[in-house]
C-alpha cells in the first residue's frame, strides 16, 4: 500500500503543481473536475446514510461557485451563494409538498453542507489562485503544506513512533483507527518545517508560511476526520476509487479544502496589515 501512495503522489503531485503554476484554465478544468466528482461522491454518500439527495442541485450550485469564484470578482460569490442556497430549499420544500421523502430536514441540512463544504470552501481553491501578488506560489505552498504534513504524519506514526517512542496511541480511535497522535505530532512538526523551507525557495513571508504551516498541519486533519465520520456512518472505506489506494475524490480533497481556505485569509489578513 505504501508503494501504492508513493505512486499516485509522485505521479500526479508533480502534475498537479505544474498546473497550479500555468493557472488560468489549465487549473480551473481540472481543479473543477475534481471537486464536482468530490460532489457526486458525497451525495452517494449521502444517499447511503439513509437520505434523500438531489445529486443535480448540489453538481450544479458548486459548478457556478466555482465558475464564479474563477471568472468573476469576490464580491460575487456572496450573492451566487444566496441564490444556491434558496434553490436548495425550494427544491426540499417541494420534495416535502409531494411526500417524496420522509426526511426532508434532514436532506435538506445535508445538501446545505455539501453546497457549503465542496462549493463555497471549495471555490477559495480558484480565489487563492487568482491572488493580485504571487499567487501560484501561495496556491503551491497550501497544497505543499498538506500533503507534506499528511506524509509526515503517516510516516512517523507508522514506522517511526514504534522505534522511537514507548507505543503507538491512537488520535481518533472510532473514526480513524490508524491515525496516531505520535503521526500528529510529527505531521505539525515536521510539515511546519518543510513549510517554512519550501516558502523560503518561493521567497514568501518565512512568518506567515509559520503561520500556515502551523494552521494546516493542526486544523486540515479535522477535515479528513469529518469525512470519515461520513464514511464510517455509510458503511464504505473510501468514497471513491479514482485514485486506487488513494480513494476518490473526495478522500484526496477533504483536507485541501481546509488548507487553501485558511492560506486565503491569511493572506488578506496580512494584506490589510500591511
Amino acid at each position: 500500500m505504501f508503494i501504492q501512495r508513493a505512486l499516485v503522489t509522485f505521479t500526479l503531485g508533480p502534475l498537479a503543481l505544474y498546473l497550479v503554476y500555468l493557472g488560468g484554465w489549465f487549473y480551473f478544468v481540472p481543479i473543477t473536475a475534481v471537486l464536482l466528482l468530490a460532489a457526486v461522491e458525497y451525495s452517494d454518500l449521502i444517499h447511503e446514510l439513509g437520505l434523500r439527495n438531489e445529486k443535480w442541485v448540489l453538481v450544479t450550485a458548486v459548478f457556478l461557485l466555482l465558475l464564479t469564484a474563477q471568472w468573476f470578482p469576490p464580491t460575487y460569490l456572496a450573492p451566487i451563494s444566496v441564490i444556491c442556497f434558496i434553490a436548495s430549499l425550494a427544491i426540499v420544500l417541494w420534495s416535502y409538498e409531494k411526500k417524496t421523502s420522509n426526511t426532508v430536514p434532514a436532506d435538506w441540512m445535508g445538501m446545505t453542507t455539501g453546497i457549503v463544504l465542496i462549493g463555497w470552501i471549495g471555490s477559495h481553491f480558484m480565489l487563492l489562485r487568482n491572488l493580485d501578488n504571487m499567487a501560484w506560489q501561495w496556491t503551491m505552498l497550501a497544497l505543499l503544506s498538506t500533503w507534506l504534513a499528511d506524509s509526515a504524519a503517516y510516516v512517523v506514526g507508522r514506522f517511526l513512533a514504534g522505534k522511537i517512542i514507548l507505543g503507538h496511541h491512537q488520535l481518533s480511535p472510532r473514526l480513524s483507527p490508524n491515525k496516531t497522535i505520535e503521526g500528529y505530532a510529527g505531521g505539525i512538526l515536521l510539515g511546519t518545517l518543510i513549510t517554512v523551507t519550501i516558502a523560503k525557495i518561493l521567497q514568501l513571508p518565512l512568518v506567515a508560511a509559520l503561520i500556515l504551516g502551523l494552521l494546516v498541519s493542526i486544523i486540515s486533519p479535522v477535515g479528513d476526520l469529518g469525512i470519515s465520520l461520513l464514511k464510517r456512518e455509510a458503511g464504505v472505506k473510501d468514497s471513491g476509487r479514482i485514485f486506487g489506494e488513494h480513494g476518490g475524490a473526495l478522500d484526496r480533497v477533504d483536507s485541501l479544502l481546509w488548507s487553501v481556505t485558511m492560506a486565503y485569509y491569511l493572506i488578506l489578513i496580512l494584506q490589510i496589515q500591511s
